[in-house]
């Protein structure tokens, strides 16, 4: 699942590990996002937030919109399929033909 502007997440490695916070920005040609309470000061005093890459965080809680909340019952659509069918991709009549 993609990490989108709003969900909230916690970081899982790097020098911010353990922190949680809210996704306030994100950058995907820089493979960069941005969370609200992780921000370093700079040298004339302002706040700055910090550049996080995705795969170092897992999202906690997910921002629920139309086109998520369809993504995600057609993956589970997928599944559901998936796992009905599970095991019962050869017969052992079906093997026993290969074999002949």
């Amino acid at each position: 699942m993609h990490v989108c502007k709003d969900d909230e997440v916690q970081v899982l490695q790097g020098t911010y590990k353990g922190r949680e916070g809210k996704v306030a920005q994100v950058y995907r040609k820089k493979w960069v996002i941005h969370i609200e309470r992780i921000t370093r000061e700079k040298i004339n005093g302002s706040t700055v937030n910090v550049g996080i890459h995705p795969s170092k965080v897992v999202v906690t809680k997910l921002r629920f919109d139309k086109d998520r909340k369809l993504l995600i019952d057609h993956k589970a659509k997928g599944r559901n399929a998936t796992d009905k069918d599970k095991g019962t991709k050869y017969t052992f009549e079906d093997t026993m033909q290969i074999v002949d």
